[in-house]
């Protein structure tokens, strides 16, 4: 059955021949390619390779274009429209791809991109999920210490953020390193630090605390400085505060603000930290 091989490249063999375009596959299940996509030349019995998805009026077709997106394949995809029940987002076909918002890790607008793959709904139409953390792989050719390059798919607040490192395998920024500042498909640059027993790695967007650690005092500097040269707590503050404040840990922050008092840029209140 034709239905069955929807959003697949198939071979098929040309059945008729119509003004229109050709049919396509057998005489009981044919499907039609439409007459500006035919071959030059093409006839009866020539063979054709094709995509299969359905059309404005739900009908079954061919086309001889190639999609960005296949099914069994995980791609990221920008989002052309938005409307009452969900987004459509840019396959490199004539009909837009439907991304229902049942399917939406997080909101998506006009112009974002988003890691999807395919399915088919209980109408038999081809649709797309940004869920896909089980669609991704595991077998990564990357160790600890490696920079690798990502798109974040999905936040969660009990694990962090997930992130599909290449675009396909498997990653997670655990919640402990997870900066408030990232969003869904947003590309991010990181750290391998860890490769758990089935492959799947650990992330981080902070360098090692010892190279970190300059980053992070000049970032205590500036908000001291935008804070017009005092803040209203001490490294011993909640530790959720600092995040909010940072988008880094205490720990960092204790570091960074050693590193200061140990320069003499800053003072340490009862209540605030300032600068000197």
């Amino acid at each position: 059955m034709l239905e069955e091989k929807l959003g697949r490249n198939v071979t098929l063999e040309i059945v008729k021949t119509t003004d229109f375009g050709v049919y396509l596959g057998t005489k009981e299940d044919k499907v039609l390619l439409p007459a500006r996509q035919v071959p030059e030349g093409a006839g009866i019995g020539d063979a054709v390779d094709v995509f299969l998805y359905r059309d404005s009026k739900d009908r079954i077709i061919a086309t001889t274009h190639v999609p960005k997106i296949r099914m069994g394949e995980v791609k990221a995809l920008k989002v052309k429209d938005t409307g009452a029940i969900g987004a459509f987002l840019d396959w490199g076909l004539e009909k837009d791809l439907f991304l229902p918002f049942k399917q939406q890790t997080a909101r998506v607008k006009p112009g974002d991109e988003c890691l999807v793959g395919l399915y088919t709904d209980k109408s038999g139409r081809l649709c797309a999920t940004m869920k896909v953390y089980d669609r991704l792989e595991k077998n990564s050719p990357y160790k600890k210490d490696d920079r690798v390059q990502g798109i974040i798919y999905e936040k969660s607040l009990n694990f962090g953020l997930f992130v599909a490192v290449d675009d396909r395998y498997c990653a997670l920024i655990p919640r402990r390193e997870a900066s408030g500042r990232y969003k869904v498909g947003d590309r991010i640059s990181a750290r391998v630090t860890d490769v758990k027993p089935d492959g799947k790695l650990d992330l981080s967007v902070r360098e090692k605390a010892f190279i970190q650690m300059d980053a992070d005092a000049q970032a205590v500097m500036d908000k001291l400085l935008e804070n017009g040269g005092e803040l209203p707590f001490t490294d011993k503050a909640d530790p959720e505060l600092i995040r909010a404040q940072f988008g880094f840990g205490k720990n960092a922050f204790k570091r960074a603000v050693g590193r200061l008092l140990k320069e003499g840029k800053i003072e340490i209140r009862e209540k605030s930290i300032a600068i000197k």
